[in-house]
């Protein structure tokens, strides 16, 4: 499920209580989703929220859309808190199913380099702006991101 849309500045979160989406926070000037960004639905990572996935593809979508994705892998990441608390914060990565220009991609070391780099980056810095530390301790492949999530 989409929350964030690639190339926006704003973040939202879906409350499941309430079933809507909510405002959470305003990027700073300049920093935007790089793709579209969201939950997998069904599933619990260590901070207690759903599993995040981001979406590589060549269209947006929208808060609240259900894209049917293949995981081609995973960035494991540790998050530092404010309040100095770490915990595990992974991010799956997908391609949509309907994807064209990515159709060929089935795993993350098939993606360009420099996507995955952009994706570490936009991660590491996104969270430093929140007073939080962001680190990839590694890149999983398909299958590791695969079983990863079956565990959850």
């Amino acid at each position: 499920m989409i929350e964030c849309p690639r190339g926006y500045n704003q973040k939202f979160d879906f409350d499941p209580e309430e079933k809507r989406f909510k405002l959470s926070k305003i990027l700073p000037a300049g920093l935007v989703f790089p793709f579209d960004f969201g939950m997998i639905p069904g599933t619990k990572g260590e901070d207690g929220d759903p599993l995040d996935i981001i979406v590589v593809s060549e269209s947006t979508t929208f808060p609240g859309c259900l894209v049917d994705c293949r995981i081609i892998g995973a960035l494991k990441a540790e998050q530092t808190e404010r309040d100095g608390n770490t915990m595990r914060n992974d991010r799956f990565i997908g391609i949509p199913d309907v994807s064209q220009l990515f159709a060929g991609i089935q795993t993350l070391e098939q993606l360009p380099q420099g996507i995955v780099n952009q994706l570490e980056a936009f991660f590491k810095n996104y969270n430093e702006q929140a007073g939080k530390q962001f680190r990839v301790t590694e890149r999983l492949s398909a299958k590791q991101a695969g079983r990863l999530l079956t565990s959850n």
